[in-house]
């Protein structure tokens, strides 16, 4: 069974049982799905930006800010609440956001490797939840149609694969978007990596870096030849192992030596004078 139709499954039931709590998906990245009565209403992953991250990106709100309401709400996750009445962000702007991460984090969970599926029973609420949930086959659907559509592109990649770098000396006009990945954009960073650096989603990025390299603003480096291990004929010996110590030598008596008597003579303990 591939991880699609393992994560189906399992979030069928769920929809079908109207279930509540946390499903906790295993993998490459992984993540946690939050359903509340059968809709999921909020989604986390390794893999992409969550709302925090967006919203910072935006603008609306800088970290100083967003610490001072972490701190008046008690240590909240997402301080919606103080988010509208200081009037960093509307009401309907952080729903969109919510709803980018939702949609952000199930590609994802979706675009890596999935090993199971565990329930969780609902414990707290869960983290910056949009207000009516999304169906699972709804939010599947989205997902596999973003990756069929990746895969069509003609330079494909994959959001935890390549690893782009700039091309040097490139005169084409450049968005916001893709001047922040050629800033960010070392040889050593993902299409995943460069969401997190620029607060953006997962998908957006991974999109942009394969039209980029289309366009020829970035590129992938070549991949490291491997070392040929040649086997010599006879195989593979084990090492022989060295021989054993040997046995520390065992201390040796005492020697009685002479002693020098009154008279200038010497004579031995216990003997006669000589």
């Amino acid at each position: 069974m591939s991880g699609h139709d393992l994560l189906a499954r399992a979030l069928a039931a769920c929809g079908r049982e109207g279930w509540t709590g946390a499903l906790r998906v295993s993998g490459a990245p992984g993540g946690v799905l939050h359903l509340r009565h059968g809709l999921i209403v909020a989604a986390e992953s390794p893999g992409s930006p969550g709302p925090e991250a967006l919203l910072l990106r935006s603008g609306r709100v800088d970290g100083e800010q967003w610490a001072a309401l972490v701190r008046e709400c008690g240590g909240a996750r997402w301080p919606a609440a103080g988010l509208v009445a200081r009037g960093y962000a509307g009401a309907a702007q952080l729903a969109v956001v919510c709803a980018m991460a939702l949609q952000d984090a199930v590609f994802a969970i979706l675009a890596g490797r999935v090993e199971g599926c565990e329930r969780v029973d609902a414990g707290v609420e869960p983290p910056a939840p949009v207000a009516v949930g999304e169906p699972c086959a709804r939010l599947l659907q989205d997902a596999a149609r973003k990756l069929t559509a990746l895969a069509g592109l003609p330079h494909p990649v994959h959001p935890d694969r390549e690893r782009p770098l700039p091309v040097p000396d490139s005169t084409a006009p450049l968005s916001e978007l893709r001047s922040d990945l050629l800033d960010h954009a070392d040889g050593r960073r993902t299409s995943r990596d460069l969401a997190f650096r620029t607060g953006r989603g997962v998908y957006t990025v991974t999109v942009e870096v394969s039209r980029m390299l289309t366009e020829g603003l970035l590129r992938c480096p070549p991949e490291p030849v491997p070392i040929a291990v040649r086997v010599p004929p006879e195989g593979i010996h084990g090492r022989t192992p060295p021989p054993p110590a040997p046995p520390p030598p065992q201390p040796q008596a005492p020697v009685t030596l002479p002693r020098r008597g009154p008279n200038g003579f010497f004579r031995l303990r216990n003997g006669s004078p000589k």
